[in-house]
C-alpha cells in the first residue's frame, strides 16, 4: 500500500500544473483518514526537500453543514508554505490555480509553542500573539470539486494560497464569536458570516488543531500562522476579480485575482 500512497502523492503533485484528477477512490476509501494523511505527509516531505518552508497550518471542514456533506464529524488540516502567501492588496495570477474559490477566515499568529495534546481554548488564547483577517484561496486537484474527506485531506486540505491583513489585533477584548464577516468581489457582497460559524468560535478550531498536531508529535510553533476556518460560504473566483473581506474588530484584507505586470 505504501507504493500506492507514493504514486497517489505524485499524481496530486503533477495535477498542480496539469489536469485535475478523478476522485482518489482507487487508493483511498472516502473515510480513510490515516491513508489520506499519509499521502499528505509524503508530499509535505517532498516539498520540504525541494526547498519550501512551512509557516503555519490551516483548518478545514469547520462548518457542520460541510462535515455532514462529506459524512464526517471532524475538521481536517493542511500545511501552509511561505510561497502560498499573497500580500494584502497584492495580486494572484489565475494561471497558478485550477478551480479556485475564496473564503474569509480569522488568522491567529502564535507567540509561543503549543505542545499540549490536551490544549484548550484558553491555552490557545494564552499562546496567541495576535489575530488578523484572512482570505484563504482554496483549490482542488480533484476534478469539479467532487471530493470526499480522504480526497481533500490527501490534497493538503484543498489548500492553495492565502492573504492576511496588515494590522495585527490583540485578542484581549476581541469578540471572535459574534464578529461579523462580509466578503465582497468587485464591490458586490458575495459572502456573509460570523465567528460562531467556525466550530462555535475560531479558537475552538485552533485548539482542535493544537491537540491534533501535538498527538502527531508535530506541534504548533511560535510564529506559526493558523487559518482557523471559513466564517461564511466559499465563492468561486473569476479572472479579474478584486476580493476584499472585512471582519468585525479585525479590519480588512484583499487581493486581486489577476495576472501581474
Amino acid at each position: 500500500m505504501t507504493e500506492s500512497f507514493e504514486k497517489t502523492a505524485e499524481r496530486l503533485r503533477e495535477a498542480y500544473s496539469a489536469t485535475p484528477l478523478a476522485p482518489l477512490r482507487d487508493v483511498l476509501a472516502p473515510d480513510d483518514v490515516n491513508g489520506a494523511y499519509a499521502v499528505q505527509t509524503i508530499n509535505t516531505r517532498i516539498w520540504l526537500q525541494g526547498g519550501r518552508r512551512i509557516i503555519g497550518r490551516k483548518v478545514g471542514l469547520t462548518a457542520k453543514a460541510v462535515q455532514a456533506q462529506l459524512g464526517v464529524d471532524q475538521p481536517d488540516f493542511g500545511i501552509l508554505f511561505a510561497d502560498m502567501q499573497v500580500a494584502d492588496g497584492g495580486r494572484l495570477d489565475p494561471a497558478r490555480t485550477l478551480q479556485a474559490k475564496a473564503e474569509a477566515e480569522v488568522a491567529i499568529v502564535l507567540a509561543r509553542d503549543i505542545d499540549n495534546p490536551f490544549a484548550s481554548f484558553h491555552d490557545v488564547m494564552a499562546a496567541a500573539a495576535y489575530a488578523l483577517p484572512a482570505i484563504e484561496i482554496v483549490d482542488s486537484r480533484i476534478a469539479d470539486w467532487k471530493i470526499s474527506f480522504a480526497d481533500t485531506v490527501a490534497d493538503n486540505a484543498s489548500s492553495a494560497f492565502f492573504a492576511v491583513g496588515s494590522e495585527p489585533r490583540s485578542l484581549t477584548g476581541l469578540d471572535l464569536r459574534t464578529c461579523g464577516m462580509v466578503m465582497e468581489a468587485d464591490g458586490r457582497i458575495v459572502s456573509m458570516g460570523v465567528g460562531a460559524a467556525c466550530l462555535g468560535h475560531p479558537l475552538n478550531a485552533a485548539a482542535w488543531l493544537a491537540r491534533t498536531l501535538a498527538f502527531r508529535s508535530d506541534p504548533l510553533r511560535a510564529g506559526d500562522i493558523i487559518l482557523t476556518g471559513a466564517l461564511g460560504p466559499m465563492v468561486a473566483l473569476k479572472s479579474g476579480m478584486n476580493v476584499c473581506a472585512s471582519i468585525g474588530g479585525l479590519g480588512s484584507v484583499g487581493f486581486a485575482f489577476e495576472a501581474g505586470d
